[in-house]
């Protein structure tokens, strides 16, 4: 097999390697500018604050404000997303097994203070959701099989 000979001049190869230059510099701008990093205001840090404070009163190990602020942002973040949704319930129903793969996932009884975290996050950040999901949660088999 021969290569082909070149028929572009140095220079018009050179412009199409500035304009490709230029093309990704501004679709690199423009998703910077349009990044949407989390929210970080008033508003959410009152609401992690008030999660924190909840968390700790149950007697969670309980994060930084600012790491909660950036995840949840003010409006609770993908746990407000769609928590009473078939998709969201069989995800949180999928974590409830006894951590075996293929055939021999079987459904345990998980301890009662598994869900709290999230209910807590429904009742601050989205409490228009918390009474179907605390129905969804009183229908799950639960017991006290933990030890603190």
């Amino acid at each position: 097999m021969s290569t082909p000979a070149e028929t572009q001049s140095k220079s018009e190869r050179s412009w199409i390697f500035i304009t490709a230059l230029v093309l990704l510099g501004v679709v690199t701008l423009a998703g910077v500018l349009a990044f949407n990093e989390g929210v970080d205001n008033a508003q959410a840090q009152n609401k992690a604050n008030e999660l924190i404070d909840a968390l700790a009163s149950t007697g969670a190990r309980t994060p930084d404000v600012d790491q909660v602020a950036r995840v949840l942002g003010d409006d609770g973040g993908a746990t407000c997303e769609n928590p009473n949704e078939a998709l969201s319930r069989s995800i949180l129903l999928s974590q409830l097994t006894n951590g075996a793969t293929g055939p021999g996932t079987r459904p345990v009884i998980a301890d009662s203070r598994v869900v709290q975290g999230q209910l807590l996050i429904i009742e601050i950040y989205c409490p228009e959701e918390l009474e179907d999901f605390k129905e969804f949660v009183g229908d799950l088999k639960t017991d006290d099989v933990a030890t603190s």
